[in-house]
């Protein structure tokens, strides 16, 4: 059996896309391991809602560029698998990206600037948009319909890349310099 043909030249991005994916997920679990000794103020609550705004956002991410990478790397000998993977990926990534903001919202430990808004609600929800209008648009050009496949996974690993360096940074710090009494930086 061939490759399904549209796919085919898609291989090799998706391996590399997939694998810095699934590097930066260990990575990310490493950082977080490193941080959690990191005392805090806030209550138990407040570090939940916190990071169920912004930390397991970042995991997810990575997790559906991996997932898309995976099964748009396999040996498809037709559009529909992909296109349902792709359409449903995208279909609950952006219900997901809404709960999030819901969550950005609603979090007390820590007030979101314009950045946060931009990296962990608005480019999440345009990425997860453009996997399923890309999942719709296969059935008329699958094609082109693979670029947008691409800049989505793209998107969401480079957001995932600045929301991972922008915990890690904000714990070495803000967090690490509260926790020693130098709140004056």
């Amino acid at each position: 059996m061939n490759q399904f043909t549209p796919l085919a030249g898609w291989a090799n991005f998706f391996v590399i896309v997939g694998s810095s994916a699934g590097a930066l997920i260990g990575l990310q679990f490493v950082v977080m391991a490193l941080v959690a000794d990191v005392a805090s103020r806030r209550s138990e609550q407040q570090q939940k809602q916190a990071g169920d705004a912004f930390a397991t956002p970042t995991i997810v991410h990575f997790g559906t560029v991996l997932l898309l990478s995976a099964v748009l790397s396999a040996p498809w000998t037709d559009i529909g698998g992909p296109v349902l993977v792709v359409t449903a990926t995208g279909t609950c990534g952006f219900f997901y990206s809404l709960l999030v903001t819901r969550r950005m919202r609603r979090q007390t430990a820590y007030q979101p600037v314009f950045e946060d808004w931009l990296f962990h609600a608005l480019l999440p929800l345009g990425a997860y948009g453009i996997l399923v209008a890309s999942g719709y648009e296969a059935y008329f050009h699958s094609h082109g319909s693979i670029f947008g496949v691409g800049a989505a996974a793209l998107a969401l690993l480079f957001t995932g890349i600045h929301n991972a360096w922008d915990a890690a940074s904000y714990h070495v710090f803000v967090a690490r310099r509260r926790q020693s009494g130098n709140e004056n930086d």
